[in-house]
């Protein structure tokens, strides 16, 4: 067997990747078209990178943001029991977060009712109005992040810093809309 041929073939066919940190100026970014000419193009990249960071972050918060308000509009739906009947009476008795209220019925006012805000806590149902929107807003989320692990791996210390640096900043301005509070969910 002829080794030369062997080992020509394999190192054709094989491709290297840096797996060091540089800092070239002329580093592609996503495609060959997108290749920095200049230092003022790299910058431009850089920067962009920034942003791109900034709004995985934004992305991040506004899901959040919509969660806390998803779950709230489902707690918050109103359950209306009337006085009389005893299978939710004596459980509407008894709950701390009941209010009293009356209710205007065709047959007039009733008095002896109470509004009850749903406390306990499971899986929610299944809505259209807020699943698709929860799974498009996770689909960009994974887009942007993919993007971003794109531009990381390419081994260039200024996309890499760029990220981590939009990154922050992202954490920087919405960092407190992603936090859950325990005691609140």
């Amino acid at each position: 067997m002829d080794h030369s041929s062997h080992s020509g073939m394999s190192s054709s066919s094989t491709m290297t990747m840096p797996m060091v940190f540089t800092n070239a100026h002329d580093t592609p970014l996503y495609s060959s078209a997108w290749t920095p000419a200049s230092n003022g193009a790299y910058a431009g990249t850089c920067i962009f990178l920034i942003i791109l960071a900034i709004i995985n972050r934004c992305l991040v918060a506004f899901k959040a943001y919509l969660e806390h308000y998803w779950l709230a509009a489902y707690l918050n739906r109103r359950y209306v029991a009337i006085a009389g009947k005893t299978s939710e009476a004596g459980r509407i008795d008894a709950d701390p977060d009941a209010k009293m209220a009356s209710l205007v019925t065709a047959q007039g006012v009733e008095e002896s009712v109470k509004v009850v805000r749903r406390v306990s806590r499971g899986t929610v149902p299944w809505r259209f109005s807020v699943d698709v929107p929860r799974a498009a807003i996770f689909l960009c989320i994974t887009g942007v992040s993919y993007l971003l692990m794109l531009a990381v791996m390419t081994f260039n210390i200024g996309y890499f810093c760029s990220v981590l640096a939009g990154a922050f900043l992202g954490e920087l301005a919405v960092g407190r809309f992603i936090q859950w509070n325990e005691h609140d969910h």
